[in-house]
């Protein structure tokens, strides 16, 4: 098996909602295990907070997410985007419209860019920053310079 990369988001206290969200973006199955299932936390209020979150999409896409517990530092917003980037543009658009719309903001429209692609940038309702680039699909729409 190859070494894959998995994108792991971290919440204080919301994570089976955007674990949740994200499955309604991308589909597949996701696993939601808790600090009580698994007597993690000394804490009885962390009980029901998610511990590990693991979404595996049909198409080989998997995101993970837990909930911090109460004693460890949390950072909202932090410096890390997740990029989705392929050749099916229907697909990539359909992710753009749920992960950007729903308070969702965007910071630029997907729309044809400089160099051939469709491009987007997103922070969608958890704030997680998002770029969705369709390759070559701006491509069709740019003007033939060679006539």
């Amino acid at each position: 098996m190859p070494t894959t990369l998995n994108p792991y988001l971290g919440f204080r206290d919301n994570a089976r909602e955007a674990m949740t969200f994200y499955h309604s973006v991308f589909g597949g199955e996701l696993a939601l295990s808790t600090f009580g299932e698994f007597h993690a936390s000394e804490d009885p209020s962390e009980a029901d907070k998610i511990m590990h979150g693991m979404l595996t999409t049909t198409n080989g896409l998997v995101l993970m997410g837990a909930d911090t517990p109460n004693t460890m530092d949390y950072s909202p917003g932090s410096t890390i985007s997740i990029s989705l980037s392929g050749d099916d543009e229907a697909e990539l658009r359909g992710y753009w419209d749920k992960l950007s719309g729903d308070g969702g903001t965007v910071a630029v429209p997907l729309e044809p860019a400089p160099w051939g692609d469709v491009f987007g940038m997103c922070t969608d309702r958890f704030g997680t920053a998002w770029l969705v680039n369709v390759n070559g699909a701006g491509e069709a729409a740019a003007p033939d310079s060679a006539t």
